[in-house]
């Protein structure tokens, strides 16, 4: 046989397979075809339920909830904390509210947020504290400045060490030039006045060596570091 009716006859039961797969299908989808109907339409009910939940119930939602919160946060900038958190009577009816009724959404989540701070500024720490650990936001720089208010809360409760660690992660975790300053010098005067000199010196190197940009925070480091040093050889 020549080689070419060789390649003929090859081809043939090549296109006799792929018709036969085909038939196999097209047998496979009618004996099947109302269970494939019903899972395609299961598939379109879930994603067309999931787009109209997002579009009509979720969307509205959050937006009902940026104008709630809106006066709220004029009220925060004042600082007027008890209404910021509680409502004026007039309308607005505070963050409390805010949190509880749009806690799905982020101006619900950062209501929280707001509440938590408030209540700091209010002296009320334990409080305070609950509603701090409890925000969950999605802001990562955020969500560290927010280790930083907690840490001023068991600061002021008097749980020293507990601050420390919160500053320092809260440092640790915005990492730029205006805030880690700040947050790890709470952290080294916290250690200053426990009188751990050796502490004070690693935090404020740290200052120095990281953030030497921030004029100000390396000129104090450099103070911190001096005075540490010396109580340090007193002891």
């Amino acid at each position: 046989m020549s080689k070419k009716k060789q390649a003929e006859l090859s081809e043939e039961k090549d296109w006799k397979r792929i018709d036969d797969a085909v038939v196999g299908s097209e047998r496979f989808i009618e004996k099947y075809q109302k269970q494939l109907l019903i899972g395609i339409g299961a598939v379109v009910v879930v994603v067309c339920g999931f787009l109209g939940y997002n579009h009509f119930i979720v969307k509205p939602k959050a937006e009902e909830a940026q104008m709630a919160i809106y006066k709220g946060q004029q009220y925060f900038g004042a600082g007027q904390d008890s209404l910021a958190v509680f409502g004026d009577g007039n309308g607005y009816v505070g963050f409390e509210s805010i949190m509880d009724e749009y806690s799905s959404t982020k101006p619900g989540k950062l209501a929280k947020l707001y509440a938590g701070i408030c209540y700091a500024n209010m002296g009320q720490y334990e409080k305070a504290l609950d509603y701090l650990k409890g925000y969950s936001g999605s802001d990562e720089i955020v969500s560290h400045l927010v280790n930083g208010a907690i840490g001023d809360c068991l600061d002021n409760l008097g749980k020293k060490d507990e601050a420390v660690s919160y500053y320092i992660k809260a440092a640790k975790g915005v990492n730029n030039e205006s805030q880690s300053p700040i947050l790890y010098k709470k952290a080294g005067l916290i250690y200053r006045d426990l009188g751990q000199y050796d502490k004070v010196i690693e935090i404020f190197t740290t200052v120095k060596n990281q953030y030497m940009k921030n004029t100000q925070a390396f000129m104090e480091a450099d103070k911190y570091i001096e005075e540490a040093t010396i109580l340090k050889n007193k002891k």
